[in-house]
């Protein structure tokens, strides 16, 4: 007997044909292409088909050998790691999810490599002679960054192939779209486009005078901000010279003049005098620093704060007792298998406490969620509204706080 199977609409990932182009984007050949479509679709059948598996795995296996073991549920994700670990679904799933994200880099990075003569060439166009790109050969790489290749990217931000090349942000920058699925967007810059969209709706008419990005990697979440606002000046930093170089020609290529690409340390921002900004903020960078380094970082970004400021942090969300142990240990998959050694320990971290000791009072905190923002021409369906949500699983957890906010009103009346 013959059934007719059941329609469904296929949830596909864009084509990388999508991505949008600037000055400096590397070219992928037809091979690259492909591949690249390959990644973005597996990707979305390891989190969207496969995925669930493992929660079934621990139900059905892991838990019930761990209680008849142990007499207990587990007391931590840590517990159900090392169970979970054991597991020959769950062994399966992480190694092909590893290997996705090595098959990623070897993609990007052969396609930059085959062109890095014509891509540094080009970005020298946008960055010579151009005093909004600083960098500093006296800044130390911080041990937290150059001890691993972050996110398995051969040299991490600051690898050189060639003096003053920018193999290391042009590889960062044409594997995002196929690692997101197109979620972020034809530019890869739906954070940006997210913060544009929430201080629009929070503090409407607001602009600030001088915002600084802290950890700005190629650019990309801040150059939808200098272009909503163009009178404001855009200080970007990063410990990187090869990302910086790329992030600065790409922006200039992007029309986003007022932001400074400036070498720096946040650990240290001497060089700005107290209340320097109106706006201090990170995008997904606080995870990628030290257990000591990411309260000195919060404690500078709040010295160098004006009254009246916005200090902003997008992440995901820390590991609180409200929190199920099993998604904690979800999330953690990163730390142990994506070359994220301070992803676990920072997202244990109360953020409202560590904001407070920088100098915030508990009363000015706030957390928030931010999305990315839907790119109609990648999903026209959205601008339609036949399917509102799709193409949007990029989501942040917002830890905020709006520094004397409550003085600054006081004085203002």
């Amino acid at each position: 007997m013959s059934t007719t199977p059941t329609e469904q609409k296929l949830d596909v990932a864009p084509p990388y044909n999508a991505v949008a182009r600037h000055g400096v984007s590397p070219e992928p050949s037809h091979d690259e292409v492909a591949r690249f479509d390959f990644l973005a679709n597996f990707n979305k059948f390891l989190s969207g088909a496969l995925g669930p598996g493992n929660k079934l795995a621990y139900d059905r296996r892991v838990l019930p050998a761990f209680l008849k073991e142990h007499g207990r549920e587990p007391q931590d994700r840590f517990e159900i790691r090392h169970a979970m670990n054991k597991d020959p679904f769950h062994k399966f799933w992480s190694a092909l999810k590893r290997n996705s994200m090595e098959m990623r880099q070897q993609n990007g990075r052969s396609m930059v490599l085959r062109q890095i003569d014509e891509l540094n060439a080009r970005a020298r166009q946008f960055n010579e002679g151009r005093d909004t790109l600083e960098l500093n050969p006296e800044i130390d790489v911080p041990r937290y960054q150059s001890a691993v290749d972050i996110h398995c990217m051969p040299g991490s931000y600051h690898g050189e192939e060639l003096p003053g090349d920018v193999s290391a942000g042009a590889n960062y920058d044409c594997g995002i779209f196929a690692t997101t699925a197109g979620g972020l967007g034809a530019l890869s810059d739906g954070g940006g486009q997210a913060l544009v969209e929430w201080i629009k709706k929070e503090r409407p008419g607001w602009e600030p005078r001088r915002v600084l990005d802290i950890g700005t990697t190629v650019g990309h979440n801040i150059v939808p901000l200098a272009l909503a606002f163009p009178n404001t000046e855009f200080i970007a930093i990063d410990t990187a010279a090869p990302i910086l170089r790329y992030a600065h020609a790409r922006a200039q290529s992007l029309g986003a003049t007022n932001i400074t690409f400036i070498q720096a340390n946040a650990e240290d921002l001497s060089r700005w005098d107290d209340g320097t900004f109106d706006w201090v903020q990170t995008t997904m960078f606080l995870h990628e620093t030290s257990g000591k380094a990411l309260p000195r970082i919060i404690a500078e970004g709040y010295r160098v704060l004006a009254d009246g400021g916005l200090m902003f942090h997008l992440e995901q969300p820390e590991y609180s007792d409200a929190m199920p142990l099993y998604e904690q240990f979800i999330r953690d998959w990163d730390a142990f298998n994506n070359n994220e050694p301070f992803w676990s320990s920072m997202h244990a971290l109360d953020m409202k406490t560590v904001m407070v000791e920088a100098g915030f009072d508990r009363a000015e905190l706030f957390e928030s969620g931010v999305r990315a923002v839907v790119d109609t021409d990648i999903f026209p369906e959205a601008a339609t509204g036949d399917d509102e949500d799709h193409g949007r699983a990029a989501y942040w957890h917002a830890y905020g706080a709006w520094k004397n906010s409550d003085q600054m009103q006081h004085a203002a009346e």
